[in-house]
């Protein structure tokens, strides 16, 4: 019983076991009692009306008991039934019964024997369903020349009749038999092809937490296996996912620790061997080392980002905030950064922007984080617009670059965390969080971001915030 495999062939056969005898048990009583015996009765009827029929052809057989016996025992050679022949006074002339020899002329009584000859009908008498005991009875009339000059008596045990119903019973168990095993083998299988996938999931699932690669499971069987099947290959694919990006996401970070660390390690090497002489070249080292410390800040934002999705979800301190003089001051470091690599920036942001409940250092990250891969995918030479406006009771903020566009089956991806695109992966700087956590403060304060984009012709990211 601690095997699916055995409860399963048990709910198949258990249920057989119990409806299968009592089925057959009652098939049986009903066959003997409603039908056979019936039947057998009926049979026996037919038979004295026959022999009865015969009789009126040797009427001498009435006035001759030695004639009578000889008929008797003629008869009843080719019947299974006892015959016995009795006049109208009810003596006994001739019977094929040895135990009624010593009975031969002598007068008889016989439930139905009167009625028989005064009605001149045939008469059938039941004794029992006993087979040691029971017995069929019929008494028939015999006529010659429209009056009655006795009576032919046929008694056939129950214990003949019993044994002509063996085959009958034999052929019913046989039947309810072959039912039980082939409810067995249906069961057997069902619970064995059920089993096989369980047992199947179960072994990539061992495999999965000893950290191997699991296999695609086949999703066959029922609907509710092939459901789990389907879940656990999703679960398998979305861990392979999760550890690439986990592999991914270590490899980035030791790369952006490696970059600014390097550059502040050479400036204080700088620095200690003299260049804090020259107050133009120590303020220039300082100034990097400056700009170094804010790119590993932004690092540490991001991972704390990160971090904070996975304990629970975003906390906002909103405020109210004029759009229009946030929007300037947001977007004034990265005017800034887009003209230090030679590119032509243009703002267009109407005076009479609403003021929005909004996290401003929340909302300023995300915006930050799509002008800054605008600003990184432009070449230099091309345009970075930022635009922004209300529509339909809402106000959208757009950002549009020049940059080598995203192709439309990686436009659905780009905002999952570490998802680089094809133009990201020319660029490897970053993580590929920025857009995933844009994403998700756009999303805390109730507003999304689309992406249209060609490839080849740039991209417009547009953020839409409830007014």
């Amino acid at each position: 019983m601690h095997s699916l495999r055995i409860r399963l062939i048990l709910s198949h056969i258990l249920p057989l076991l119990i409806v299968i005898p009592v089925v057959g048990i009652a098939l049986i009583y009903l066959l003997e009692t409603e039908v056979f015996l019936t039947e057998f009765s009926n049979e026996l009827e037919e038979k004295g009306l026959m022999v009865a029929a015969l009789a009126t052809d040797y009427p001498q057989i009435w006035d001759d008991p030695a004639q009578a016996q000889l008929f008797a025992d003629r008869i009843g050679g080719s019947l299974t039934a006892q015959v016995m022949l009795l006049d109208t006074r009810g003596v006994m002339l001739a019977s094929t019964d040895a135990a009624d020899r010593g009975s031969l002329g002598q007068q008889v009584t016989f439930p139905g024997f009167r009625e028989a000859l005064f009605t001149g009908a045939t008469i059938r008498m039941d004794y029992g369903e006993d087979p040691e005991t029971g017995a069929a009875e019929v008494l028939s009339p015999v006529t010659i020349n429209e009056q009655t000059v006795g009576v032919i008596r046929l008694t056939d045990p129950l214990s003949s009749a019993y044994e002509r119903f063996i085959q009958a019973r034999t052929f019913v168990i046989a039947v309810l038999m072959l039912g039980l095993a082939a409810g067995a083998g249906i069961g057997w299988f069902l619970a064995v092809d059920l089993a096989r996938p369980i047992r199947r999931a179960t072994r990539a699932i061992s495999q999965m937490a000893s950290g191997h690669r699991p296999p695609v499971l086949p999703e066959r069987g029922p609907e509710e296996l092939r459901l789990l099947l389907h879940a656990f290959n999703a679960l398998s694919k979305e861990l392979q996912r999760l550890e690439r990006s986990r592999k991914r996401l270590l490899a980035n970070l030791v790369h952006e620790l490696a970059r600014p660390l390097g550059a502040l390690l050479s400036a204080t090497q700088a620095l200690a061997g003299g260049a804090e002489e020259d107050s133009t070249m120590r303020r220039e080292l300082f100034e990097g080392m400056e700009a170094e410390i804010q790119r590993m800040r932004r690092l540490l934002d991001d991972l704390t980002h990160l971090y904070g999705q996975t304990i629970g979800p975003l906390e906002l301190d909103r405020k109210p905030t004029a759009l229009h003089p946030w929007l300037m001051q947001v977007l004034s470091p990265w005017r800034e950064a887009a003209w230090g690599k030679d590119l032509h920036w243009q703002a267009d942001f109407p005076t009479d922007l609403p003021r929005l409940e909004i996290d401003p250092d929340r909302l300023a990250q995300a915006l930050g984080n799509v002008v800054s891969n605008a600003i990184k995918y432009t070449p230099p030479g091309s345009e970075v617009t930022v635009s922004a406006g209300m529509e339909a009771g809402k106000v959208w903020i757009r950002v549009l670059d020049s940059g080598p566009g995203i192709t439309p089956e990686e436009q659905s991806r780009i905002f999952a965390p570490f998802y680089r695109g094809s133009a990201g992966r020319r660029f490897p700087q970053g993580m590929g969080l920025g857009l995933s956590i844009a994403h998700d403060l756009i999303t805390a304060h109730g507003g999304h971001i689309e992406v249209s984009s060609t490839p080849g012709a740039g991209s417009a990211f547009t953020i839409w915030l409830p007014g």
